[in-house]
């Protein structure tokens, strides 16, 4: 006797994929586009205003990776690179940590040059990793994400030079916390998708790293010509 209710299966698991794929290619889309506008409020979750006190500091802080569309674009990166590699968790963790540096380093105005070069680049480069999927060691990936985490963390520092100690400890915990939440979820949004469409799972990979690496060349084309 031959079964065929796994065909069904199959079929509906391929048509959810599909829906998302559209989602995300839509989702892609909208993020390339915005982060082709120029915005003076851009990094400036607060319209500017500096910090006075520990909610405006962890708001701002919060603020910062999620409307900067190439700060966020690096740390969905960084997600879904530590999703299928042992101890990703180490990656992101590199990065974290060293985002704080790098704002440590702007508010002593240690002049860090090319920094939004820099910034543009390890999203293309994070993103080309997704797409060409290399057999990079766990080591050399914690590297890369430190030094990239040390350029991040200076541009997050232009928001927060010479405000009190209070509103800047909010800041770091904020722009940490939400860094963390979304290469977190990313991972493990990756993970799902990996035991659910195992197959498509490359593919979909390529194709976020395709459109993470467009938005670092949008960036880096920006820097160039500003």
């Amino acid at each position: 006797m031959v079964y065929k209710h796994s065909e069904p299966r199959k079929s509906k698991l391929g048509n959810q994929f599909k829906t998302i794929r559209s989602i995300l290619i839509l989702t892609c889309t909208s993020l390339i586009f915005f982060s082709t506008i120029k915005s003076a409020m851009a990094h400036h979750p607060m319209g500017g205003k500096t910090p006075a006190n520990f909610w405006e500091g962890l708001l701002s802080g919060m603020g910062h990776p999620i409307i900067g569309i190439d700060h966020l674009a690096f740390v969905v990166a960084v997600g879904l690179i530590a999703a299928k590699i042992p101890n990703g968790i180490l990656i992101l963790a590199s990065f974290l940590a060293t985002a704080m540096l790098g704002t440590g380093i702007h508010l002593l105005s240690i002049d860090l040059p090319l920094t939004e070069i820099a910034i543009a680049l390890s999203v293309v480069g994070f993103g080309a990793m997704l797409v060409l999927k290399p057999t990079l060691k766990t080591s050399l990936l914690i590297m890369f994400a430190g030094v990239a985490g040390i350029f991040h963390g200076y541009a997050y520092g232009e928001a927060i030079i010479g405000v009190e100690m209070t509103p800047l400890l909010a800041y770091l915990i904020g722009f940490t916390a939400v860094q963390f939440f979304i290469a977190l979820l990313a991972m493990k949004c990756a993970e799902l998708v990996s035991s659910y469409w195992e197959n498509q799972f490359f593919s979909l990979m390529r194709f976020l790293g395709l459109a993470i690496s467009a938005i670092g060349v949008v960036f880096f084309t920006s820097a160039i010509l500003g």
